[in-house]
């Protein structure tokens, strides 16, 4: 036995030593239930850790499926958020919107980026876009969302998300080209800064001009070697920058792609485009005329036929305070005779009645406000009584949103365009080309090309006494057998591709039958 200090044994039994002994044990115990207690709220908090990631998985798998079953599922839940009307399934489906199908994304190496400021007016613009698409896909570059025009006589604020549904245009495009909204931050201030090059492409190019590695075609510095050295190209004209012909058979079905598919306009803008029809259609059948007679058309082109002295000095006046249109002294006689000028309102009176159509049919002027107003149209309100323009058809409340904006009014008349019965343009500008090919692509839609040349010398001989009436519709008749829009080949000009026939007034590489 051992000692304790005052001589006392350390006997098991002794009082002092059992209280030792258990307060010694006692500090083991606390320190055990310590250590089981910790690993017990750490495997607490593991367990809900592991809980809650299971919570999220389900319901993110939950949402990825949602638009597949939820409709059903909603259906047995009364207590959902949508009202009862929506309780059937039917309306159920309606009222969840879908998830589009996207085509899988394009992958390549990129190459650099294009930014591209278009100018003219809108259909100017439509075809140009199409042509920067085709582009950077061939180029495997990156698209920035273009630019349209605000500094030209044609100019409107509109920016391209005003006109085009800028999100269908970028998602539906993406299995070509990769389209952003905005440079990205790096380069955007390097473009800040200055770094970076801006030209303006040749006209009617082929694609060894954009896709040349040497850097240089002709003398002229190609584009590709540009965006591999400076990463930004910026592209200050677009207005036909690429062949009609000539070209691979890809690139023409990819312009059709951007032209017939991707280039959706607004919502807004469809909503009146669908009003303004289904007016016109309660109706019966409806032509459009397309009667470019705005004051800027006769200015520009020098053409003024019917117009009084006063009228012509202010439209000569006019034409001379443009800097950007170059032709100022214009003999308007010569470019009549020529074909070059657009019929007057009293000329496409004689003409539609020469072709037979219908006095009672409903007419929709698809143009801007025109030149010398109700006095110059009243030939043509005459003979056609049912003669109405979206100003008539719709109230002012309508057309407020598209006010001081002329592209967003374009597109209207596009609309109603696409939709009429039949489609008569009086000259053949962008609209009246572009509304042609997209027609030709409906199903070749019955599209009344006037021969402008050939009905000015009849028109003459008629007002002249030369010509019975009979004797002029059988002719006018005569002249447009083959001018309604039928299939057919594009006429081929190769060292005059401004005088060929337009691509995008017939793309034949696109269309359903063969021509």
């Amino acid at each position: 036995m051992c000692k304790l200090e005052d001589g006392v044994e350390a006997d098991e039994s002794h009082p002092q030593w059992n209280v030792g002994m258990n307060i010694l044990g006692g500090k083991e115990v606390a320190e055990t239930m310590y250590l089981r207690l910790s690993h017990a709220r750490m495997k607490l908090w593991i367990l809900r850790l592991i809980t809650t990631l299971l919570i999220w998985i389900c319901i993110m798998q939950f949402v990825a499926v949602g638009e597949d079953w939820g409709p059903k599922l909603l259906k047995s839940w009364p207590s959902c958020s949508i009202p009862p009307i929506m309780h059937d399934a039917t309306n159920v489906s309606s009222f969840l919107p879908k998830r589009p199908h996207l085509p899988p994304k394009r992958v390549y190496n990129n190459n650099g980026y294009l930014v591209v400021s278009c100018n003219g007016g809108l259909n100017q613009m439509r075809a140009a876009i199409c042509d920067m698409v085709s582009i950077a896909r061939h180029l495997n570059i990156t698209l920035i969302v273009p630019e349209l025009d605000k500094t030209s006589f044609w100019a409107d604020p509109s920016d391209f998300q005003d006109i085009f549904n800028v999100d269908h245009f970028i998602l539906s495009l993406r299995d070509e080209v990769r389209i952003l909204k905005e440079l990205p931050p790096r380069l955007k201030r390097r473009v800040e800064r200055g770094m970076f090059h801006e030209l303006p492409p040749v006209s009617w190019s082929n694609l060894s001009y954009y896709h040349q590695q040497v850097g240089l075609l002709d003398g002229r510095i190609t584009i590709l070697p540009l965006l591999k050295r400076h990463k930004v190209v910026r592209l200050n004209k677009t207005d036909a920058r690429l062949a009609n012909n000539g070209l691979p058979l890809e690139v023409q079905k990819l312009r059709c792609k951007v032209n017939f598919n991707a280039l959706r306009f607004t919502a807004p803008i469809q909503e009146l485009g669908r009003k303004v029809v289904g007016m016109l259609r309660r109706k019966g059948s409806f032509l459009v005329l397309h009667l470019r007679y705005e004051m800027d058309m006769l200015s520009f082109s020098g053409c003024t036929r019917g117009c009084n002295t006063n009228e012509i000095n202010e439209l000569t006046a006019m034409r001379y305070s443009n800097p950007g249109w170059k032709e100022k002294v214009i003999d308007p006689n010569l470019k009549r005779k020529d074909g070059l000028c657009p019929l007057t309102p009293e000329e496409t009176a004689l003409v539609l009645r020469a072709l037979g159509i219908d006095p009672n049919v409903q007419i929709y002027i698809a143009a801007g406000e025109i030149y010398g107003g109700k006095r110059r149209l009243k030939s043509l309100t005459n003979a056609f009584p049912n003669l109405v323009t979206k100003e008539i058809l719709l109230e002012p409340s309508d057309l407020s949103f598209f006010k001081n904006h002329s592209s967003q009014m374009a597109a209207l008349d596009y609309l109603v365009s696409l939709e009429s019965d039949v489609f008569v343009p009086t000259y053949d500008g962008n609209m009246a080309r572009v509304v042609e090919g997209h027609r030709r692509y409906l199903g070749f839609k019955k599209t009344i090309l006037l021969n402008r040349r050939i009905l000015v010398g009849l028109i003459d001989q008629y007002n002249q006494g030369t010509l019975s009436w009979d004797e002029f519709s059988f002719h006018v008749k005569e002249a447009h057998e083959n001018r309604v829009g039928s299939p057919k080949k594009r006429a081929i000009i190769s060292d005059r591709p401004k005088e060929e026939d337009y691509f995008y007034s017939n793309p034949q590489e696109c269309l359903a039958a063969d021509t």
